[in-house]
């Protein structure tokens, strides 16, 4: 087994020889899961061609700190909400079980989540303070995704990776903190009894620690550098409820586990098998799990299902969905789209002087291993040449075009009298293009583009300055981006991002279409708010039996007229998908509520959750009079539907206009799953709503009040007998006019085309009583004598 994070990064063994993987954030920007999918079938295809069948990732860690630090985990993650690492996990996992066909046993790491830490899981054991609770809306809703509440076996992780990281109040005692996870198990065997991780667990799913040689466990266990005991960690481990444990000989290359202590504690284990009963036991149910997975991968245990043929490897290195990606990722920060020709007004010419400044990186992929420039401070120059320079027809010459490095750049801020040339080309330059990585204290050239803005902005005067952020996007804050003329995010240093780039000066992109995945302060961005829905995009909803499957719901043909259901009836409401600020549907759990109009009075239905997208609840005719249907979703509003409501079914009356109604079973087929049952635990609100008793009593008001002044008047005036018969006359025509609105009368609809409210009733029953008074005031000044 090996790790395969992508990007070209130090958490990948397979640096060359296979497609390019794009990084997790990249494709957390394109906000479509089905790309990851993509992605997923070609590490899949490639890794299974080699013979590996074990592989650790994809990562479903929840970014929820956006800031530089010792946890910063950049472009490692999907992105910062949980619903959507919880998609995106899926859909990559369903790609490495489809292209491999079955024969990779996928690791999701970094259970339980480590979005939440302080510190990253190879150098310290990180403590979060967080409730069970919160980590089971943050930190754990990615892994309830790929495990129990995964939608079918290929979107399940077979294995999870358990990380070094404890908690401080897991059980709500704050003062009480866990050891790790990984070496904890009354922790573990809470986490493991959730439901969701309970049943993927029953069914076979397998448990593998972390490194146990890392440097967090060192230490953890030899703080004071005195001999690191193996067999112990690896007991402990074994205890708590790992599978598998993992001993990680070459993530620490200063201090390996040597292979005697390996050979030392496989002894151990041998011995304590033999000795120990209950330890036995345990070792049997893991081989079991290792066993039953092992057999799902290959159905006979023959060396030769595990070798693959050379013919697998023509395919290998061929895919080019890195550039899809890219190009689907790329992500406008700032400024906003309508400004940005102001800003790039033309590409650059061949008498434009341009100056590149890159944040270099190497890595080597063993000790022994020669380095490999991942990102050099020629690669973006040479995109740039090789699409746009002489031999592509273009006029752009490399003589124009100067490289520096991040580190150059250092000592330049630090040293400028040594980098006199530098300092030329900066003042000379016309464009500086800037290709920047995460900012990591371990790398102290990483700080060399805030420390350029702070402190020589002489510089940067009268220049065009480009960023294209190759790792995560929230390292500037808002007065250091204010400095920049426009600000690209690509989370991705892979060839296919520098070309990407390159369109992107020569204004060759048509479109930015990525969206940030990730909070970013610097412009305000919040993920939160941007995930929530849209208030300008009004969203429908419909009436009847739910059409389509998840996610695309459409309109039955009972919205092509106004429905109609009688007393009694169960009425199924839908909503279509509801969109976020960045026209994705909302994630799962958003809250809607539908509201039923009548007579005036509005009725709120129990709320209900959101489900790819849509909402769906019921209703419970229990008055014979017309409704209006509409929905809200926090700021976001419906459209409204009418829908007719006849009489009482049990007099027939309205039989002759619609079709028999559907079996109530089939009615309500959806209604646990969605929303509660109006007839349980609601019987007071239908009993309360069942006659319109406030509407009433405000119309009683106003024809009493108005059938008292009539009378007055007539009283004060000396005509007492015509003071009674107004009075009579603005009574009974205010309670006609009454029963006349409520009824729903031929005309009603004309006079109040949006439903009657309380006001509106009030209103026209005021109307009707002061227009009797009239008229019986004119019948006695013409003709009583």
């Amino acid at each position: 087994g090996l790790s395969q994070e992508g990007d070209r990064s130090e958490f990948s063994e397979l640096i060359s020889g296979l497609s390019p993987i794009p990084s997790q954030m990249s494709l957390g920007a394109t906000w479509n899961p089905s790309l990851a999918e993509q992605v997923g079938s070609q590490v899949g295809r490639e890794l299974s061609s080699l013979g590996i069948n074990l592989l650790f990732g994809p990562s479903l860690d929840v970014v929820s700190n956006s800031s530089p630090g010792q946890s910063d985990l950049g472009v490692r993650s999907f992105c910062g909400d949980p619903y959507w690492v919880g998609k995106f996990g899926q859909a990559y996992i369903r790609g490495i079980h489809n292209g491999s066909l079955n024969n990779i046993a996928v690791i999701a790491k970094y259970f339980p989540g480590l979005g939440s830490s302080d510190r990253l899981p190879e150098e310290e054991v990180a403590t979060v303070r967080k409730s069970l609770e919160q980590l089971k809306q943050i930190d754990l809703a990615p892994f309830f995704a790929v495990t129990g509440n995964a939608p079918d076996p290929a979107s399940t992780a077979d294995a999870l990776l358990n990380s070094h990281i404890r908690y401080q109040g897991l059980q709500g005692n704050i003062r009480s903190t866990t050891r790790p996870i990984s070496l904890d198990p009354q922790a573990f065997e809470l986490l493991m009894g959730l439901e969701s991780l309970g049943t993927w667990r029953n069914e076979g799913g397998l448990i593998i620690s972390d490194n146990l040689g890392s440097l967090a466990l060192r230490q953890l266990y030899a703080p004071s550098g005195e001999s690191y005991n193996l067999n112990r960690v690896a007991v402990d481990a074994f205890i708590a409820g790992n599978d598998i444990l993992y001993l990680g000989n070459f993530s620490d290359d200063h201090n390996p586990i040597p292979n005697h202590e390996i050979i030392s504690t496989l002894k151990f284990f041998a011995l304590k098998y033999n000795e120990d009963q209950d330890f036995a036991e345990r070792v049997d149910r893991s081989v079991l799990r290792i066993l039953a997975l092992k057999h799902a991968i290959y159905p006979s245990f023959n060396i030769s299902a595990v070798l693959t043929s050379e013919n697998t490897l023509s395919a290998v290195g061929n895919s080019d969905i890195s550039e899809l990606v890219s190009r689907e990722s790329v992500t406008l920060i700032n400024p906003d789209l309508s400004e940005l020709d102001s800003v790039l007004q033309s590409a650059p010419t061949s008498s434009d002087r341009l100056v590149i400044l890159s944040d270099t990186e190497s890595i080597s992929v063993c000790s022994n291993c020669p380095e490999l420039a991942t990102l050099s401070k020629k690669s973006l120059e040479d995109a740039i040449i090789r699409l746009y320079g002489p031999f592509s027809g273009k006029h752009l010459v490399r003589a124009n075009i100067t490289s520096y490095s991040f580190k150059d750049l250092t000592l330049l801020l630090d040293f400028p009298e040594e980098v006199e040339q530098m300092v030329i080309d900066l003042y000379n330059a016309n464009w500086i293009i800037i290709a920047a990585r995460d900012v990591n204290e371990q790398r102290p050239y990483s700080f060399a583009l805030p420390r350029l803005l702070a402190e020589r902005q002489d510089l940067l005067q009268d220049k065009i300055i480009i960023l294209f952020a190759y790792g995560a996007p929230y390292y500037l804050d808002a007065t250091n981006i204010s400095k920049i003329s426009a600000f690209f995010a690509l989370y991705s240093k892979l060839p296919a991002a520098l070309d990407t780039s390159a369109r992107i000066l020569f204004k060759e992109l048509p479109s930015y279409p990525g969206n940030l995945p990730v909070s970013v302060p610097g412009i305000n961005y919040d993920l939160i708010s941007a995930t929530s829905p849209d208030p300008e995009i009004e969203f429908q909803i419909y009436v009847g039996k739910f059409q389509g499957t998840s996610g695309t719901a459409e309109p039955s043909d009972s919205t092509s007229s106004i429905p109609i259901y009688q007393v009694g009836d169960l009425i199924d409401l839908h909503t279509v998908i509801i969109l976020d600020h960045n026209g994705n549907p909302v994630p799962d759990g958003t809250p809607v509520e539908f509201i039923i109009t009548s007579q005036g009075n509005s009725t709120y239905l129990p709320s209900v959750t959101t489900l790819n997208g849509t909402a769906s609840s019921t209703y419970l005719v229990a008055e014979g009079y017309k409704i209006i249907v509409s929905a809200q979703c926090s700021l976001a509003r419906s459209s409204s539907i009418e829908v007719n409501i006849l009489g009482d079914s049990i007099n027939g009356s309205g039989a002759d206009f619609q079709e028999e109604p559907e079996e109530e079973a089939d009615q309500s087929s959806g209604l646990s799953a969605t929303a509660e049952d109006p007839t349980s635990g609601s019987s007071e609100n239908d009993e309360a709503s069942a006659f319109p008793w406030r509407s009433w009593l405000f119309s009683l008001v106003v024809i009493i009040f108005v059938s008292v002044i009539a009378y007055q008047v007539g009283a004060t005036s000396g005509l007492v007998r015509w003071g009674i018969r107004w009075s009579l006359a603005s009574f009974i025509t205010g309670f006609f006019i009454y029963n006349y609105i409520v009824l729903d009368l031929p005309g009603v609809s004309l006079i109040y085309p949006n439903g009657i409210s309380r006001l509106g009733l009030g209103l026209g029953v005021f109307a009707g009583s002061v227009l009797a008074w009239f008229f019986a005031f004119l019948y006695q000044f013409f003709f009583d004598s």
